[in-house]
């Protein structure tokens, strides 16, 4: 995002709204790429990314300070990007881990019932193992 809104600050003359435009496919792009493990932390960075990118693009006077009330400016007139890119990447993240549940569900199962057998078979092992014993 970073990268994004420096490209918008040199080539677009700063425009937070070409910004928030490119900010919603990088969100989508954000929730698909992430690893399944860690689909609940998406709708959580891409807020992060948005206020990072959000610096060369915001309308800062000078210093630190002005800059930081460009920042909280840019954050409160683009809100509308923001908080339709996050809902894109949790709706996004939240498909994912609802597809996957039933895979995870059947490896569990699966990982339960070969236990179960190994179980078993030591359990028969070991009576197999007394009876010669005894003989």
């Amino acid at each position: 995002m970073f990268v994004l809104g420096c490209l918008d600050a040199l080539l677009l003359d700063a425009s937070p709204t070409v910004y928030g435009v490119l900010f919603v496919p990088v969100c989508a792009l954000t929730a698909v790429w992430t690893r399944k493990g860690d689909l609940l932390s998406a709708p959580v960075v891409v807020p992060i990314g948005f206020a990072v990118g959000l610096l060369p693009v915001a309308d800062g006077g000078g210093g630190v300070l002005g800059t930081l009330m460009g920042l909280v400016t840019a954050l409160s007139t683009q809100a509308v990007w923001l908080y339709g890119g996050t809902l894109i990447a949790g709706v996004t993240a939240l498909v994912r881990r609802a597809a996957s549940a039933p895979a995870r569900a059947g490896e569990r199962a699966g990982q339960r019932a070969g236990e179960r057998a190994a179980a078993r078979s030591a359990r028969r092992a070991g009576a197999r193992a007394g009876a010669r014993g005894r003989r």
